[in-house]
């Protein structure tokens, strides 16, 4: 049966709840993992865009055209001498650079001997410089922190309750392996660059801190915010605080990285470039590159020269220079707009409300149209809100979301298949016989309508009988009765139907139909008289057929009337039939009656006829005053269609009719003696013969019928 709004509510929320439920346990199981990295790339590289510190930050590669340049010019092979490196840092120290973050492992002595070390840590002496720390679970490495190392000063409150949570493993490490500690000690902090990327492959997210021998390591870029803020103190209490500002970080202690564009938004120098320019000032000479370019700014030192196998992929770029990752988790942290894990709970709700929202638009749809609707509505909807939500730093789970409103819709669509379209296949069955395929349709889009109740409208009505059909019947066994009446009802339905009408009841061999109900039609006595033609010419073409399985020659008689009815749905709750009650109706039925006088088996009422136009030819049969009724009406014998040819004595009998109403009865018979074929003119014959001749002016030429 069909759904009730309450029930449509219940049951749009059990199958959110459900497709829910189902979209978290594939998201446990990674399944949708990877369809959330397309989407995430799809953001990031649409909505990606700088920010107003992306201007602080600068970077210096050490590039193809740096490696080249060293060979050519200077002899340098690979590794450089780490004096190589002291220029950069005077020309930043020049410039007045905030901060200097080298990118660079230097956990072994230089092969230039002692003094190439001294001179890279004689430069950083007098700079506020980051130097990287590797970690790693390598059992060579250290265990613990170097006694010949300064410990660390970055500090972070509350650091004990984050310990504490699951995924402080991920966080802490077993074995670093620091650089050597001449230049360990004379870099103002160490960090840390051991990012990990997704299950992908791909770089999204950086670690803000380890933990080693409960020391804690900063990573590059939050080392270089710690720097230039000159504050090294943190504090933990759910989330990570800095100064005034809250750090967002996942599920596994990780910042979400913004991504400001691809490689090369954070203004990159070569550092050939570079270290020419410090050379030429230093000789007294003009630089290429302006030192007020660095002023207070946080510079980056890395390589992007393929051999040198810094070059990861990330959302925005396939061949992304790692320092570029450090420098995006700083620009994020000096913007405050790190995307920020979408709560839990919040999606749960989200999703339950969009997949509830989903199954309640489909399951209360009634057109196709509304199905479609809620496919194309609420498919692309988790994705568009999380465009939305990127452009506000927030990590929507569209995937989780999307998986769920998608089951939803296609478990709606089941729901729907085995409820109303389980009960619109049951109207098609129930109703196909009898009522036009239009209505059927209506029936099966808001199957509302089968209730009770009734409408005054005006109808053209159909009434139809076998003549004989008592005597006929007694001689057929009821198999055969059963046959016959099959065949005839169905040729006689399917022509009522198919003109629009719609089949109010079988009486036995009799058939009673209308048209303009329940569909309004305009047409309806044209519709109606354009059956009832198609019905006796049908039967005429199956008369002899009829003749073999009955013995009978078949005829019908049919009568027609167009006038107003209550016309609906009567009966009791359970069990009703949409039907006609009124005096237009019972008028219809004794013209059906009515043939019987006159020999026709058409008689069609005024009122139908002038509904009609030209679009059929007539005879008048004459006014007549029905059993039950008072006022006459004139009736019409239904010859055929516009265009066709009337019978050569339709003429003659026009020309007798009109004596006959003029009182003129011997002339009249006259006229109708000289068609003897002709049933009707054979009753007017008779009538004229026994009147013989008009008594008074009272004539009226109204025949009065005794029976029905």
């Amino acid at each position: 049966m069909a759904l009730t709004t309450p029930v449509k509510l219940r049951s749009a929320l059990i199958i959110g709840l459900t497709a829910v439920l189902l979209a978290q346990i594939l998201q446990s199981t990674k399944l949708l993992d990877q369809w959330e990295y397309t989407t995430w790339s799809w953001r990031e590289k649409l909505l990606a865009q700088p920010s107003a510190y992306t201007p602080d930050i600068k970077i210096i590669l050490l590039d193809q055209a740096s490696l080249d340049w060293g060979a050519s010019v200077n002899g340098l092979s690979w590794p450089w001498p780490r004096e190589a490196y002291a220029p950069v840092i005077r020309f930043l120290q020049r410039a007045g650079a905030k901060v200097i973050a080298f990118d660079v492992l230097y956990t072994e002595a230089s092969v230039y001997g002692v003094e190439d070390d001294q001179v890279f840590a004689d430069a950083m002496a007098d700079n506020k410089v980051v130097l990287p720390v590797f970690l790693g679970e390598q059992a060579k490495q250290r265990a613990s922190w170097p006694t010949t190392v300064a410990p660390g000063s970055v500090k972070i409150q509350g650091l004990e309750q984050w310990q504490k949570l699951a995924y402080m493993s991920a966080v802490n490490k077993a074995h670093a392996t620091f650089p050597i500690d001449r230049l360990a000690n004379a870099a103002h902090l160490l960090s840390h660059v051991d990012e990990l990327p997704d299950s992908d492959g791909v770089f999204r997210r950086a670690s803000l801190f380890r933990v080693f021998d409960q020391q804690i390591i900063p990573s590059m870029g939050l080392a270089a915010l710690l720097l230039g803020k000159q504050d090294s103190t943190l504090s933990f209490d759910g989330l990570l605080h800095f100064q005034d500002e809250s750090i967002p970080t996942d599920d596994q202690g990780q910042v979400i990285l913004k991504f400001r564009g691809d490689s090369g938004t954070h203004q990159a120098f070569s550092a050939a470039a570079i270290i020419q320019s410090e050379l030429h000032l230093q000789a007294g000479e003009k630089s290429a590159i302006d030192p007020a370019l660095f002023k207070d700014k946080y510079v980056f030192f890395g390589f992007s020269a393929p051999g040198l196998k810094d070059l990861r992929p990330t959302p925005v770029s396939g061949d992304y220079p790692g320092v570029e990752v450090h420098a995006t988790v700083l620009d994020n942290l000096l913007a405050g707009d790190a995307v920020k894990p979408f709560p839990a709970w919040l999606a749960f709700c989200m999703a339950l409300i969009l997949a509830s929202l989903a199954s309640y638009l489909l399951i209360h749809s009634k057109r196709m149209l509304g199905l479609v609707s809620a496919f194309v509505l609420f498919t692309p909807l988790s994705l568009l809100i999380g465009f939305a939500a990127y452009s506000v730093s927030y990590d929507w789970p569209v995937l989780f979301v999307e998986t769920a409103v998608v089951l939803a819709l296609v478990n709606s669509v089941i729901l729907k298949y085995l409820t109303e379209g389980r009960k619109k296949r049951a109207i098609q069955t129930m109703f196909q016989r009898y009522l036009s395929k239009d209505y059927i349709e209506i029936l099966k889009k808001d199957p509302s309508q089968l209730r009770l109740g009734g409408e005054t409208r005006e109808l053209s009505i159909f009434f139809s009988d076998i003549q004989g059909f008592t005597t006929i019947s007694e001689k057929l066994t009821p198999e055969q009765l059963v046959q016959f009446l099959n065949s005839y009802l169905t040729d006689m339905t399917d022509i009522i139907t198919d003109e629009g009408g719609t089949l109010d009841k079988y009486e036995g061999d009799a058939i009673i139909a209308f048209t303009n109900a329940p569909l309004t039609q305009e047409d309806h006595a044209v519709r109606m008289c354009r059956s009832v033609l198609k019905c006796q010419r049908k039967l005429a073409e199956r008369r002899e057929e009829f003749f073999q399985q009955t013995g009978a020659w078949i005829y019908n008689r049919i009568g027609i009337h167009s006038g107003r009815v209550v016309v609906g749905n009567f009966g009791s709750k359970t069990r009703f039939n949409y039907t006609m009650l009124g005096d237009a109706a019972n008028l219809a039925a004794r013209l059906e009656g009515a043939n019987k006088f006159f020999g026709t088996y058409t008689m069609i009422s005024e009122a139908t006829k002038q509904q009609t136009g030209d679009e059929f030819l007539w005879r008048e049969t004459g006014t007549i005053q029905v059993v039950g009724r008072k006022t006459p009406v004139t009736v019409y014998e239904l010859l055929g269609f516009k265009g066709e040819a009337l019978p050569p004595a339709i003429q003659a009998f026009s020309q007798g009719q009109v004596l006959y109403k003029q009182g003129e009865l011997a002339a009249a018979a006259a006229v109708f003696a000289t068609l003897p074929d002709d049933s009707v003119a054979k009753v007017y014959l008779e009538r004229c013969l026994a009147e013989k001749e008009v008594v008074d002016s009272t004539w009226d030429g109204v025949w009065v019928l005794n029976e029905k």
